[in-house]
């Protein structure tokens, strides 16, 4: 059982905290998430130098919370970790934090079916030691209510533009230093290209690399619908290898789609692969499957019945197999 210092208050977050216990092994400790806990030289709050993920936790009928895609999740922080050189908890040690977090939300407050929570885990290569001395990582778990998710927006989709991200496509591999595949704590950029789209009357924002292949956008993986000569449906996505985040709810969906019979396909993508889809989509964890309605002022197709598909297939949380590794699935149709 995790130690507590705090006892969270009705639709307050719930934070807990990995410490350092005996024998240097963290250990999970519920603690007050309006009290402080960084110091002023945590390089995560003056370098951006630290990792996260962000996943959805969804209660039952019996009001018990699970979180969704926790492999994924974990597995991707270790990917990320792995690629900062940054040592972080271990999968268990994780998974007792996210538990500990969980029941302390649900003995707080009354828990209906279908309440969301967004579960951000992360973590900061600490204060600043001197050298040749090891990191002293700071970890956490911050457990948040989040919204149901809005069926007019679902329905009626959001804007995005094409914003160029300055970046060619071979810099995953020409500079790997720049982590363009990591989840990492520098998302200023990011923002500042929502703020961008916001600015200029769209929603969101899909990237594009320098020499012209879509990407991502700032917070979500692109899927794109179409059917082939043969009228087989297909799922396709931006290839990861060109420099971009692997997308856990893609993987989730692509998963269902495969199963289904559909086709399947990892870039390379262009903008003018969007011409012509079935239906355009950006995904992720918690604001799960929104379709996409116009490109850079341009008006799409929404095909509610596709989307309602792909958000059930979300929903239904199966093995992500081999499509959670990185590597295109060889697409046998």
């Amino acid at each position: 059982m995790p130690s507590t210092d705090h006892s969270p208050a009705p639709g307050e977050p719930v934070l807990v905290l990995l410490t350092a216990g005996p024998g240097g092994a963290p250990t999970p400790r519920l603690a007050d998430p309006a009290a402080p806990h960084l110091t002023v030289t945590d390089q995560g709050a003056t370098r951006g130098d630290g990792l996260f993920e962000t996943a959805l936790a969804v209660a039952d009928a019996s009001g018990v919370f699970a979180m969704r895609k926790p492999g994924a999740h974990l597995g991707r922080l270790a990917a990320s970790a792995a690629a900062l050189l940054l040592p972080v908890p271990e999968a268990p040690v994780w998974e007792e934090a996210i538990a500990a977090g969980l029941a302390a939300y649900a003995d707080a407050n009354e828990v209906a079916e279908g309440d969301r929570l967004a579960v951000r885990l992360t973590v900061t290569r600490g204060p600043e030691v001197g050298p040749g001395e090891p990191p002293r990582p700071s970890a956490w778990v911050l457990l948040s209510p989040a919204a149901r998710p809005d069926p007019a927006e679902r329905r009626a989709g959001v804007r995005v533009l094409l914003l160029d991200r300055g970046l060619d496509s071979t810099v995953a591999e020409r500079a790997p230093w720049l982590l363009t595949g990591a989840k990492t704590l520098s998302y200023a950029v990011n923002m500042a290209a929502l703020r961008h789209a916001r600015a200029h009357g769209a929603d969101d924002v899909v990237f594009t690399s320098a020499d012209g292949y879509l990407l991502e956008g700032p917070t979500s993986t692109l899927l794109i619908s179409r059917r082939g000569a043969d009228s087989a449906r297909r799922l396709v996505t931006p290839l990861r290898q060109k420099g971009i985040l692997a997308g856990t709810s893609q993987s989730v969906i692509f998963a269902a789609a495969q199963a289904e019979g559909w086709a399947l396909g990892y870039g390379p993508l262009v903008p003018a692969d969007l011409e012509g889809a079935d239906g355009l989509w950006l995904v992720s964890s918690v604001r799960g499957v929104l379709p996409i309605r116009a490109v850079d002022g341009r008006e799409v197709p929404v095909d509610q019945e596709l989307t309602e598909l792909l958000q059930g297939w979300l929903d239904a949380d199966v093995d992500p197999g081999d499509h959670l590794t990185g590597d295109p699935v060889r697409d046998e149709h």
